[in-house]
């Protein structure tokens, strides 16, 4: 049987008293417990652009969906903007198109001063837009069963204005129809004549205006798109004289803005008197034709119309 040993302890001496378990030699030296809440997690990147929120409903868009739906909410309906070479393409036979005067470019003839100079404004929209050189593209293709001259206009660029050059290619397409007998189709969105260039501007509406009498004396039709928005200068000039006047859904249309209307004729104005569904029932605008029924539509009016020519020629003799 063990027994206890006790030691003395004597005042004024510090004994060291032995460990009941003295640590090995090789010890383990465990590392401190991580915080969970103190790591910071990284999200993931997702890319801009994928996703589309439609100012009619509120949904969110698939981009390529919206896409396969040239720009018209699948939800809603609503009619987003698009470029006029995506319109051209959802309109003309694939590869028919042959483009008119493509390197025709506005100068700043009347060295125009303000905030901003006009030729840095031109020189920028030509930046944000590689493949325009101006707010309108024409040219010659085949929609349907028949050859048309074509001309679409882009609110992208500086606001689809009409200044010289969109006035001279308008005007060289409808007189190139004429000559050659083709039908003339022009897709109007403009917010009027480019001020930069002053009277250049508002010369192209009689000019335009002009060709057109010429191309209608050959009973030759012309077919005019209004689509969001079209107002000012095109307006009152060849966008109001077709055969034909077409507009797409809620496309706002007319000659100035609601509120200096309102503040010219110190009135109340009529909710949504400046869109296409308003116009149509006082009959300025002839049909309201949804995107994804344009060529269809244009297609058939074209027979209508050429079928009638065809018909009153020989009449004539």
């Amino acid at each position: 049987m063990a027994t206890t040993t006790f030691t003395k302890k004597v005042p004024g001496v510090d004994t060291v008293e032995p460990a009941v378990t003295p640590p090995p030699q090789n010890a383990t030296t465990f590392l401190k417990k991580p915080k969970l809440g103190g790591s910071k997690t990284r999200k993931k990147d997702i890319p801009e652009g994928l996703w589309t929120k439609c100012p009619s409903c509120e949904g969110m868009i698939y981009d390529k969906e919206l896409d396969d739906n040239l720009k018209v909410c699948p939800k809603c309906s609503h009619h987003f903007p698009i470029g006029a070479r995506e319109r051209i393409h959802s309109l003309v036979d694939t590869c028919s198109f042959e483009e008119m005067d493509p390197l025709m470019e506005s100068v700043d003839i009347l060295k125009f001063t303000g905030a901003a100079s006009y030729e840095g404004k031109l020189a920028s929209a030509k930046k944000k837009f590689p493949m325009m050189k101006d707010a309108v593209v024409t040219g010659i293709g085949k929609l349907g069963n028949h050859r048309v001259a074509l001309a679409v206009m882009d609110f992208s660029f500086l606001g689809g204005s009409l200044g010289s050059v969109v006035g001279e290619k308008l005007t060289r397409l409808i007189e190139a129809g004429t000559d050659r007998g083709l039908p003339v189709i022009i897709i109007s969105t403009s917010g009027g004549a480019r001020m930069y260039e002053g009277m250049f501007s508002l010369m192209q509406m009689a000019k335009t205006c002009g060709a057109l009498a010429y191309h209608a004396r050959q009973r030759l039709p012309y077919i005019s798109v209004l689509v969001d928005p079209c107002f000012a200068g095109v307006m009152a000039s060849y966008a109001s004289v077709g055969d034909l006047i077409v507009a797409e859904p809620a496309a706002r249309i007319g000659f100035a803005g609601a509120r200096v209307i309102k503040d010219t004729t110190q009135s109340e104005l009529p909710h949504g008197f400046q869109t296409t569904e308003f116009l149509i029932e006082r009959g300025l605008i002839d049909a309201l034709i949804p995107r994804l029924e344009m060529k269809t539509k244009l297609s058939h009016y074209l027979d209508f119309l050429l079928d009638g020519r065809k018909q009153s020629l020989a009449a004539l003799g």
